[in-house]
């Protein structure tokens, strides 16, 4: 994705504070359904408790006959928790109590005869839907029997009074809630902030690494991250320098050469210093060839979707074809190439250029580097842990270039670098290069090697 077209980056306060602050709503919303669920549980309870309490009051008081008296303004008999509660009740058959007028608006059918039960009443001024509770008892050998009714919207006012109360300081609390959070967030992502300075006034290719010392443990594996990041990168910038000096010194030796040979020729220009001249052209122009083999295989690699992606590349295939191209130089220079691979195709998953490129660079030192008469032998192997590709040759080269291949060498052209820069392919083809003497009659060998999964 474009770097104008990526999304602005998120602040992981803000993420932070935004969930904390979605669950406490959660919360909250929970609190109230349950708040809202209990309390009107509890107004139901404690209203049916009421009339039962009522009922039983009317059974066990003396039986009179009482009739509906308005009680009129009375400041002491009013609460905020008042409920408005009607009695019926009837001795020997007989109503002998009705409190609030509502025997014309009923219909005695449908009263229970025990329990509770919800019913309509159809009387001016009074309201149309009441709870009622029944019981009967006996007193005296009389059967007495009370109807307790409670205004139904009474006791949903009541439980609603009580969600509200249960509720309202929640509400109230949410806000500073709220502000605590975003503070505990800010003060907990304090040590976040720190390493996110330390590491950005970090100098890794200058040898620092992030201290240990100190820290929480949930940011040991980051800092470990971290510090293995600084020494690979570390490790890269030596080997890049190294890489550097090499090439420099390469092209020293040769435009030196140049630049001698030029002024020479200039007073004498006889044939010899005139092939010299060209000679040292030649080694120089080999130099950059490779150095921009390399650059276009590597730019190719990370190209993204212009780039070859990696694919099964077989290894004797590669090595026949970079063989029959390399013939006719190895006639000319008098050296005798040869291929060895085994009856079962080889295959290694990598990317063709890069693979080329290596293997390429193999076989020319092999020809470059060696005297007239050599044998040059490609071998493609493979093993229980491993499988490769080898070149050999008989050319008793010196103890020295072998120990140290990947060092500079003046008299030979360029071999030094030529496998510096198959060192580099290898690692990012996955593969290592190996040197030792091979087998007699060869002196000397160098095989990437892939290691088995």
């Amino acid at each position: 994705m474009p770097e104008h077209a990526r999304p602005p980056a998120r602040s992981l306060r803000h993420y932070l504070l935004a969930w904390a602050l979605g669950v406490l709503v959660a919360v909250w919303l929970a609190l109230i359904a349950f708040a809202g669920s209990t309390a009107f549980r509890e107004a139901r309870q404690f209203s049916d408790g009421q009339m039962t309490a009522v009922a039983r009051l009317w059974l066990s008081a003396t039986p009179h006959r009482s009739e509906a008296m308005p009680v009129g303004e009375a400041p002491d008999l009013q609460h905020e928790y008042l409920q408005e509660v009607a009695v019926l009740g009837w001795d020997n058959g007989q109503l002998v109590t009705d409190t609030h007028g509502l025997v014309g608006g009923l219909n005695l059918a449908t009263l229970p005869q025990r329990g509770f039960a919800t019913l309509r009443v159809s009387v001016p001024g009074q309201p149309s839907e009441w709870r009622a509770y029944a019981a009967e008892a006996a007193q005296h050998g009389h059967p007495r029997r009370v109807v307790v009714l409670m205004d139904l919207k009474q006791r949903y006012e009541l439980g609603k009074d009580i969600a509200e109360h249960v509720a309202l300081p929640a509400l109230l609390v949410l806000p500073l809630v709220a502000l605590l959070l975003w503070w505990a967030i800010r003060r907990g992502l304090r040590p976040l902030d720190r390493l996110s300075s330390e590491v950005a006034m970090l100098d890794g290719f200058a040898g620092q690494r992030l201290g240990t010392s100190h820290r929480h443990r949930e940011f040991a594996s980051t800092v470990a991250a971290i510090n293995a990041l600084v020494d690979t990168l570390q490790t890269r910038a030596q080997r890049e320098r190294e890489f550097a000096s090499d090439v420099a010194h390469e092209l020293r030796t040769p435009l030196a050469a140049l630049a001698l040979q030029a002024g020479a020729a200039q007073h004498d220009p006889s044939p010899e210093r005139l092939a010299q001249l060209e000679q040292e052209s030649l080694r120089a122009g080999r130099i950059l060839s490779q150095l921009l083999e390399l650059a276009r295989a590597q730019r190719n690699a990370i190209a993204g979707d212009a780039a070859p992606a990696a694919a099964p590349v077989v290894l004797g295939e590669l090595a026949a074809q970079l063989i029959a191209r390399h013939a006719p130089l190895a006639h000319e220079s008098g050296h005798e190439l040869s291929l060895q691979q085994p009856d079962t195709p080889v295959p290694v998953r990598a990317q063709p250029m890069l693979l080329e490129l290596a293997l390429r660079n193999l076989i020319e030192n092999a020809l470059r580097h060696t005297p007239p008469g050599t044998q040059v032998a490609v071998e493609v192997w493979q093993t229980g842990s491993a499988f490769g590709v080898s070149v050999s040759d008989d050319g008793q080269r010196a103890a020295s270039t072998l120990a140290h291949a990947v060092e500079p060498a003046a008299e030979n052209g360029g071999l030094g670098l030529g496998l510096r820069l198959v060192e580099r392919i290898a690692e990012q083809l996955g593969a290592r290069l190996e040197r030792d003497r091979g087998e007699a009659p060869m002196t000397t060998r160098f095989s990437l090697r892939w290691p088995r999964a």
